[in-house]
């Protein structure tokens, strides 16, 4: 990203002191060795980017900072067998990193939920462990709401197989989530559970980067390995610290901020009533809401998508073009294939956008990938030795300028995966043609996407009534500044009228004046300074296509799963319109429902009209329609 020069020093500024956003911190050993250095060193870089954290009244006292990690299954068993836990073999059992209320009655109450659940799932509560923390290392306010840190350890039962022990523990966290949220406990917000898992575990907390060693003394330990660790430093722009919203979450970590979040969580909401699963039957219902619509932050939102994709088979570079396409448009210089994956994809999940650089794992695998815009920059090195150091900027390491082996960048829309297991880095270009090569998406398009100007011509479009023009406009508060600042500029010179960003429209609520419905709905952004895009000028990154029609179950993928009806823009003409009312191609039917009603039966008709409408689209959508 280009940036703008740098301020003179001048009065009490000193351009020295400028700051950027998060964090975000990758160290791994390529080859996939184990060792306690690999944790070191990404306490170090965690360090490094001290800088990138917020800092309140309170100095010491963080937005939060924190580190992933391997599942560290020699030092667990060393510590269990303390506390007379005999642990089985790695990936036979899983460990919860949990916060709890301090208050003891609440505590026990979190901990009694938690195992009736596991115990219902079928799988054995092998202990608790108290994590050691020393809290005299941290802030007074991260004290004053510090929660209790344990960790749960459940066996597998000898019911289920190895691989389904971690969809398993992905249900019991769910559960327990809602029953405690449920539960009317005073402290229930204190409860949050920042990992369960067989391979992964996370180290967070209300910190600044220099107190999580010295906060969780387990990190000290040279019994404690991994082969890769995600650290990161929050600033926040648009949500508190706390320590449950630190970073990593179970997944992944995020520099950046996701624009489209509430339409995205809708719609994530919206499908779960089509998931099915013959490999998980039951099961699925009790994950839901997948997306919880209290109490999280954008990044918490996509780490809980990512999660579900995960669980629906794909993997992690798969579910990551998913969430984060590349740009893919006509023109773009781009395979057909790569292509094809992207807009079959697009007819089952909205792209979740925003400055986004999102670091994430499985366990096995560290994937990289940064959005099509690429305003969060993301730099690497590689050494003689197979060591992997990433960040959000450079000199987070000390590395003698001899044992580099290259340097680089991620680059806008690329991805970057260090397969341990294979113990090498896969490039860009390999991830993307094997994932778009799964499967003929390009004929399941042809032979299933219906594109809107391909469709007949309509046998008669309603002519335009002119004569009822200005009292139509009228009714819909279409004044006379509108039509001379906004659209005739529009229509004369094919450009949009100059003026300033932002609006200083009062809110409809705050009217003593009659207003129109829209006009209490206001469009929702990130409370960033993120760069506006234009359609136009920036057609390179941005898109006004869309589809239409019914989306289909997520855990499968289908050639019908395409069949929807392709719109190069939202703006329709008459004649477009027309083509939509009358669309009858396969299952993609169309039907129109009217909204008028008679304001003359008093108090109470909006509401009953309203009713009547849901009453008569749910009968379409039971007929067979699925354009509304």
């Amino acid at each position: 990203m280009n940036r703008l020069p740098p301020l003179a020093k001048q009065g009490l500024y000193d351009p020295q002191f400028e700051r950027d956003a998060c964090g975000v911190g990758v160290v791994a050993n390529i080859a996939g060795f184990k060792s306690h250095d690999i944790i070191k060193k990404g306490l170090e870089v965690l360090v490094n980017l001290s800088h990138r954290g917020a800092r309140g009244a309170d100095p010491e006292t963080g937005d939060g900072a924190g580190l992933l990690l391997q599942m560290p299954h020699q030092f667990f068993r060393r510590e269990c067998a303390k506390l007379g836990i005999s642990l089985p073999e790695p990936g036979q059992y899983g460990v919860g990193m949990v916060f709890l209320p301090m208050e003891a009655a609440q505590r026990k109450r979190c901990e009694d939920i938690f195992e009736e659940i596991v115990a219902e799932e079928g799988q054995t509560v092998l202990g608790w462990r108290d994590v050691p923390v020393d809290n005299s290392q941290i802030g007074s306010g991260a004290r004053q709401v510090e929660p209790c840190i344990r960790q749960l350890f459940i066996g597998r039962a000898s019911t289920i197989v190895d691989a389904h022990l971690e969809w398993k523990l992905y249900v019991i966290r769910k559960r327990v989530e809602r029953a405690v949220s449920e539960s009317g406990m005073q402290d229930a917000e204190s409860f949050y559970v920042p990992s369960l898992s067989t391979n992964r575990i996370v180290y967070k907390g209300l910190l600044i980067t220099e107190q999580l060693e010295r906060f969780y003394l387990d990190l000290t330990d040279t019994a404690m390995e991994s082969a890769f660790t995600l650290v990161h430093s929050r600033f926040s722009t648009n949500t508190l610290g706390s320590w449950k919203l630190a970073h990593p979450y179970r997944l992944l970590c995020h520099n950046g901020e996701i624009n489209t979040l509430r339409g995205n969580v809708n719609w994530m909401t919206a499908r779960q009533a089509m998931f099915s699963s013959e490999e998980f039957g039951d099961d699925l219902k009790k994950l839901f809401p997948i997306i919880p619509s209290r109490g999280q932050s954008d990044t918490a939102s996509i780490d809980n998508a990512l999660e579900l994709l995960l669980h629906t088979g794909r993997s992690l570079p798969h579910s990551l073009m998913m969430l984060v396409p590349e740009a893919w448009s006509e023109t773009t210089a781009l395979p057909q294939d790569k292509r094809d994956f992207y807009e079959y994809h697009s007819s089952m999940m909205e792209p979740w956008d925003g400055p986004a650089l999102l670091a994430c794992t499985d366990g096995s695998d560290v994937a990289i990938i940064l959005d099509r815009n690429g305003l969060r920059p993301f730099r690497y090195l590689v050494t003689k030795d197979q060591l992997l150091v990433m960040a959000s900027e450079v000199g987070v390491l000390d590395v003698a300028p001899e044992d580099v082996a290259y340097k680089g960048r991620i680059q806008p829309g690329r991805m970057f995966l260090v397969d341990t297991a294979e113990g090498r880095i896969v490039d860009d270009e390999e991830i993307k043609a094997k994932i778009a090569g799964r499967r003929p998406y390009g004929e399941w398009l042809a032979q299933n996407r219906v594109v809107l100007d391909d469709l007949p011509e309509p046998s008669s479009v309603p002519e335009p009534d002119m004569e009822t023009l200005s009292t139509r406009q009228r009714a819909f508060g279409v004044t006379q500044e509108d039509l001379d600042l906004l659209m005739e500029p529009m229509a004369t010179a094919s450009k949009e009228a100059e003026g300033s960003m932002g609006t200083d429209t009062p809110l409809a609520v705050l009217s003593d004046r009659p207003q129109l419905l829209f006009a209490y709905f206001k469009q929702l952004f990130a409370q960033v300074s993120n760069p506006p895009l234009d359609a136009i000028r920036e057609e390179l990154v941005t898109s006004l296509e869309g589809t239409i029609g019914s989306e289909r179950n997520l855990f499968e993928e289908t050639p019908r799963h395409c069949h929807q009806l392709r719109l190069l823009s939202p703006i329709l003409t008459d004649v477009q319109l027309q083509k939509i009312r009358n669309v009858a191609v396969g299952d993609i039917r169309a039907a129109t429902l009217s909204t008028l009603f008679d304001v003359r039966d008093g108090v109470g008709s909006l509401e009953r009209a309203m009713d009547e409408l849901c009453s008569k689209a749910s009968q379409a959508i039971n007929e067979g329609s699925t354009i509304l």
